[in-house]
C-alpha cells in the first residue's frame, strides 16, 4: 500500500510529528508502516483543512494528515477523525460533504496512542468537524493539541510518529456513530475494548442536521456495517428518528454491550448467529460468551425446567462458567437465559451435553437436590403464612423473623422454623442424566 503523511509546513505539531517520523525511521527497528508500505512526506504551505483534491497530487492508497488540535479548553490530547461537515462548513471543505474514512487504521493508531501517550494526554477520536471534503482516497487526520506547548512537545511527537508507525490494523467491525460530545467519549471507549472501528461520527449536537441521505453517505464513506447510538446524549425523539433512518437504510444499529460482546466473532457470522437468534425468539437478545472465529451457528437445547431452576438459584455462577464455552445465550423480556442457546454445528451436540451438567452441578451444590435415575429431584423448603398462622403468630416481624430461620416465642411457647415450614419437590427428567453422573 502507498502511503501519504501530509504536513503543513506553517503547523508547529505537524512538523514535530514528521520530525520524529524521519527519526524512527532512520533508526530502523522494523517498524510495521515502513516495513510493509511504501511511504511518502509531503510538505504544504497552506492549513490542511483547505487542501481538497491534494490526493490528484500525491498518488497514494491511503493519506494520514499530521497535524495540531486547537480547543478552546485547552487540554493535551492526541486525536485521531476523519473529515467533513454535516452542515456548514466554517473550517474547510464543502457543506454537507463527507471524506472517505480509513475506520481499520484509525482504530489502530488510536490504540497505539492509547498505549503511548505522554502522562497527562487524552487520547480520543475527535467528531467529523472540517475540511478538507473534496477527496477520493480514504484518509484520517492525527493531531497533537491543545495549545502551542503540546504542539512542539517531542514527548507527545515521538508518542504519535511510534503509534503511526506501528499501526497494522487487524479486522475490524466498521462503524458509524452518534451522539456524544466532539471527543466522542464513549465511541473511544468502544474502539479501545473491541474491535469496534468508527468511521464519521455526528455528534448530538448536530444531530438534527441528519437526514436519511447524509445518514446513507455516512455508511458509505466509512464502509460501515453497523451504527452505534450514544442514546444518554441524545432526547429520545432524536435517538428514535435516527434508529428508524438506519433502519429504512439497512443499516443495524448496536448497543456497546453487543458491540463488545462480539470479540473475536467473524462478523459474517455474527449476522448468521442474528438471524437464527430471531428465528428462535423473535425479539430476543443475543449474549456471546466463548463464541469465536467462524463457523455454522445452529441451536442448543437444553430441558427448560433445568435451565430455569439454574438461572434461579445461581444465576451469576451460571454466566460466568458459559464465558468458559463456546456459546452464546439469548434472553427476552424478563426472561434472562433462554433454554435454546446457539453454538457451532460442530460442538453442538457436546455442548448440549456440558451446559446440563454445568446446570446439575449448580443445583446440587446450591440447592436441596438429588439424582433420582433420569430424574433430578429439587427439595424446596419455603416458609408456610398459613402453618404460622395456626400456631398463633401474628402478620409481621415475626414472620420475618421465621422466614429468616429464626426462632420466636409466643405466649411462653418457642415456634421454631422448622415448624412453620412446607416441603415441596420438583421432578426435573433429564435424559441420559443416570448415564453421566
Amino acid at each position: 500500500m502507498r502511503i501519504a503523511l501530509i504536513h503543513s509546513k506553517q503547523d508547529v505539531a505537524g512538523v514535530n510529528i514528521r520530525h520524529h517520523l524521519e527519526a524512527l525511521l532512520a533508526e530502523g527497528g522494523g517498524w510495521p508502516l515502513g516495513a510493509l508500505h511504501t511511504l511518502t512526506f509531503h510538505e504544504v504551505d497552506g492549513r490542511l483543512i483547505y487542501q481538497d483534491r491534494i490526493d490528484e497530487a500525491v498518488d497514494a492508497d491511503l493519506i494520514i494528515f499530521i497535524s495540531r488540535h486547537s480547543s478552546a479548553q485547552p487540554t493535551p490530547a492526541l486525536t485521531v477523525h476523519v473529515t467533513g461537515n454535516y452542515d456548514t462548513a466554517d473550517l474547510g471543505g464543502e457543506p454537507g460533504a463527507l471524506a472517505p474514512a480509513a475506520p481499520a487504521w484509525m482504530h489502530a493508531v488510536l490504540r497505539n496512542l492509547a498505549a503511548r501517550a505522554p502522562e497527562g494526554y487524552r487520547v480520543s477520536y475527535e467528531v467529523t468537524h472540517h475540511g478538507p471534503t473534496a477527496l477520493s482516497t480514504p484518509s484520517l487526520f492525527v493531531e497533537i493539541g491543545s495549545t502551542a506547548t503540546e504542539w512542539a512537545d517531542p514527548a507527545a511527537g515521538r508518542a504519535v510518529a511510534e503509534s503511526i508507525l506501528s499501526a497494522a490494523p487487524g479486522e475490524t467491525i466498521n462503524l458509524i456513530g452518534f451522539g456524544g460530545t466532539h471527543y466522542a467519549v464513549w465511541q473511544t471507549e468502544i474502539a479501545l475494548a473491541s474491535r469496534g472501528a468508527f468511521g464519521h461520527i455526528a455528534p448530538a449536537r448536530q444531530a438534527a442536521a441528519l437526514g436519511p441521505d447524509l445518514i446513507r453517505r455516512m455508511q458509505e464513506a466509512s464502509r460501515a456495517v453497523a451504527a452505534y447510538i450514544d442514546k444518554k446524549s441524545l432526547p429520545s425523539e432524536e435517538t428514535e428518528r435516527i434508529e428508524r433512518m438506519l433502519d429504512d437504510a439497512g443499516v443495524i444499529h448496536l448497543s456497546e454491550s453487543e458491540i463488545l460482546e462480539i470479540g473475536d466473532l467473524e462478523w459474517a457470522t455474527y449476522l448468521r448467529v442474528r438471524d437464527l437468534a430471531e428465528e428462535i425468539a423473535p425479539g430476543s437478545r443475543i449474549h456471546i460468551h466463548g463464541l469465536a472465529g467462524h463457523g455454522t451457528p445452529v441451536p442448543v437445547r437444553v430441558v427448560p425446567d433445568l435451565v430455569e431452576e439454574t438461572v434461579k438459584i445461581n444465576k451469576d455462577g451460571f454466566l460466568e462458567a458459559l464465558e468458559e464455552f463456546p456459546v452464546a445465550h439469548l434472553s427476552k423480556g424478563s426472561t434472562e437465559v433462554l433454554p435454546t442457546f446457539i453454538a457451532f454445528e460442530n460442538g453442538s451436540s457436546r455442548l448440549a451435553s456440558d451446559i446440563t451438567t454445568l446446570c446439575v452441578k449448580l443445583l446440587l451444590i446450591c440447592e436441596n437436590a438429588v439424582i433420582d435415575g433420569d430424574h433430578l429431584v429439587l427439595r424446596k423448603v419455603r416458609f408456610d403464612p398459613e402453618k404460622a398462622r395456626r400456631y398463633g403468630v401474628p402478620k409481621g416481624p415475626l414472620f420475618a423473623m421465621l422466614a429468616g430461620g429464626k426462632a420466636v416465642e409466643i405466649e411462653g411457647r418457642r415456634i421454631t422454623p422448622d415448624a412453620v415450614q412446607t416441603t415441596s419437590a420438583k421432578r426435573i427428567h433429564i435424559p441420559g442424566l443416570e448415564r453421566n453422573t
